[in-house]
């Protein structure tokens, strides 16, 4: 009579386990989605961001190194930044090159006058960072990398320059 009477205590303690760890389990569950939104909204209001600026995995095509064209802009670019009332002109100065996919069907049609456009280029990414600060530049210039690219996909009207490489990076 002893076994059976433990033999149940221990099967009804089981099921209590087992109906507080159920409850548990989903108490947890709902705390941890609230916690997972709320760790994403802040890395959104801190623009931190899981991939590389300016690359959305759908709509950046991996492009290979044999399908890569690279136009380097020859002179050194040095662009002035915004300063605050009273502080002395700042400036950026980078190199800049231009990684080009060649295998998209608008390569034909600018990679032999790229060259032509490179005024126009130059006054694209002098307009896109002139607005940013010292500050901002040194902070994040990644997102001023993607700026520079989507200004430079806008000019072309087309995403054949998958990629902007910024070197040689000096601010005075």
């Amino acid at each position: 009579m002893k076994k059976n009477l433990l033999t149940v205590l221990i099967l009804a303690l089981t099921l209590v386990n087992m109906a507080l760890t159920a409850v548990t389990m989903i108490s947890v569950s709902g705390a941890n989605k609230k916690t997972a939104e709320l760790v994403s909204n802040i890395a959104t209001a801190m623009n931190l961001e899981l991939t590389k600026p300016g690359e959305d995995n759908a709509a950046a095509p991996s492009v290979s190194l044999a399908d890569t064209a690279v136009y380097s802009i020859a002179d050194s670019l040095m662009i002035p930044l915004t300063t605050p009332a009273g502080q002395n002109q700042k400036y950026i100065i980078f190199n800049l090159s231009l990684s080009m996919n060649t295998k998209h069907e608008d390569y034909k049609k600018y990679s032999e006058s790229v060259g032509n456009y490179e005024g126009l280029i130059k006054d694209t990414i002098n307009s896109t960072v002139s607005v940013h600060t010292v500050d901002e530049c040194q902070s994040d210039l990644e997102a001023i990398r993607a700026e520079i690219l989507t200004a430079i996909q806008n000019l072309f009207s087309s995403d054949f320059i998958y990629k902007v490489a910024i070197s040689d990076v000096k601010f005075g």
